[in-house]
């Protein structure tokens, strides 16, 4: 039960679900819609002259012509999981503030553990902080995981100030707090888990680590829509936002950047979950095809790209007949208006009428594709099943369609290919104005398309 403020001292009533702040009681909070949301807290009163001083190294907050800052290059702490790292940008940088975020039970304790372990095995002092566990559960997962090691400690704990103490004491080289929404800060009135004290907390914890250079992780809770709980300003104060995402009945884990300051956010990061821990997957196109049937109506495999690496995966759909008045359009892996929008195209520019067809779409083993490189391979799978008719399972189908029934360029053909070859297929269907000054590799042979008249003609 959250405490009521003292007699006199100052209040503010805050939203829990977003964290706006009002004067007074509202029962719909203005600014996420919310119902019966806000709780009264007592307002903060910070000292505005003590931790921000001395950030990067500024002993007064005066401005500096940025050339004349002094630059020392700093190498980047690996975590010895090289998933992890990918995704980072290389690995973790002096003071920087990562949060990672993912469903309950998905695994992001068990990464953490892992990455901490393969840091400690390299002599480095490594801190995690658990809210939730005692120190007895964190040795039987980390007996487990067989992640034990003398430079890896562990404690449990949700007070703050005990816990920026711990970090002055013992200097470790990395901190995690696991989770976020579990710290509590004395200096307010609310209860862990409350707008305000996440917000505290994450403040607290970012200057920690620019003052001191830890780089420090946080583990974050998310809610039933899938953001990360607490205020978005949560994810503006970070320098680094993952999101570990994937069905707990699966056995793969995909960890993707939504925010990064220090590297690309289009790399991901692929592992299977076992019993021993999450083991990563180094060539991810072998394991999503791995099950592949041949010669099965609806299956197109195609090549996207995450980051720098390119992907190989299967697009399963079915199409059947539905006696509902209005057909049923469902999508798992991609964005369901750009697929109605493919079926559109199908309906207006090869004749082939979805009114009254149940379509199902699919992305085998739980990736999610955003890219329109995809498009074609969409539009294929989709024909394959409504006509009855397999693709061959030696062909990658690549291309973005437009509205007028065109198959337009995309990019990074070379290594698409590369990973196509290195995968096996001998055939490839894709866009004709990008094939320009294209080396296809050996033993694949690219067909050009320019709409998707003549891509059903190839296919079928």
């Amino acid at each position: 039960m959250t405490k009521r403020p003292a007699r006199g001292a100052k209040t503010v009533f805050s939203c829990q679900a977003c964290g706006f702040q009002s004067p007074k009681w509202l029962g719909k909070c203005p600014e996420c819609g919310n119902w019966d949301t806000f709780s009264e807290e007592a307002r903060a009163v910070q000292d505005t002259g003590g931790p921000l001083r001395g950030i990067g190294g500024l002993q007064k907050s005066v401005p500096v012509p940025i050339d004349a800052v002094d630059l020392q290059d700093q190498e980047r702490l690996s975590t010895q999981v090289g998933e992890l790292d990918r995704v980072l940008g290389g690995g973790l940088v002096s003071g920087s503030l990562v949060l990672i975020g993912g469903d309950p039970g998905i695994g992001k304790s068990t990464l953490m553990l892992q990455a901490l372990h393969g840091m400690a095995a390299r002599r480095r002092k490594v801190l995690y902080v658990s809210g939730e566990e005692s120190v007895q559960q964190l040795r039987l997962r980390s007996r487990r995981l067989a992640a034990e090691a003398p430079h890896l400690f562990v404690v449990s704990e949700i007070d703050l100030d005990a816990i920026l103490n711990m970090v002055t004491d013992h200097r470790p080289d990395v901190l995690v707090i696991d989770s976020i929404q579990t710290m509590y800060s004395s200096d307010l009135t609310s209860a862990p888990g409350s707008v305000s004290q996440v917000r505290e907390s994450a403040m607290r914890l970012m200057l920690n680590a620019k003052k001191t250079g830890v780089p420090t992780l946080l583990v974050g809770h998310v809610t039933k829509d899938g953001a990360i709980a607490g205020p978005k300003l949560l994810e503006h104060m970070v320098d680094t936002v993952l999101y570990f995402e994937g069905d707990r009945n699966h056995v793969f884990r995909i960890l993707r950047a939504v925010k990064n300051r220090f590297g690309s956010t289009n790399e991901i990061g692929v592992f299977e979950m076992q019993a021993g821990g999450l083991v990563e997957v180094p060539n991810p196109s072998a394991v999503f095809l791995s099950e592949r049937p041949h010669d099965a109506p609806g299956s197109v495999v195609t090549a996207s790209m995450e980051g720098t690496r390119p992907i190989l995966v299967e697009l399963q759909a079915l199409v059947s007949s539905s006696n509902l008045g209005t057909a049923r359009r469902t999508v798992l892996g991609l964005d369901p208006q750009r697929v109605a929008l493919l079926v559109a195209v199908m309906e207006k520019k090869l004749g082939l009428q979805m009114i009254g067809h149940d379509i199902f779409m699919n992305v085998a083993g739980g990736v999610k594709i955003d890219e329109p490189a995809v498009d074609l391979a969409v539009l294929a799978a989709i024909a394959s099943s409504f006509l009855d008719k397999p693709v061959d399972g030696d062909t990658l189908v690549l291309g973005e369609v437009g509205l007028a029934g065109e198959v337009r360029a995309i990019g990074n053909m070379e290594s698409r290919l590369a990973e196509a070859a290195k995968m096996g297929f001998h055939r490839c269907l894709a866009p004709r104005s990008s094939l320009k000054r294209l080396e296809a590799p050996d033993p694949i042979r690219v067909i050009g398309v320019r709409t998707v008249a003549e891509a059903m003609e190839a296919l079928f």
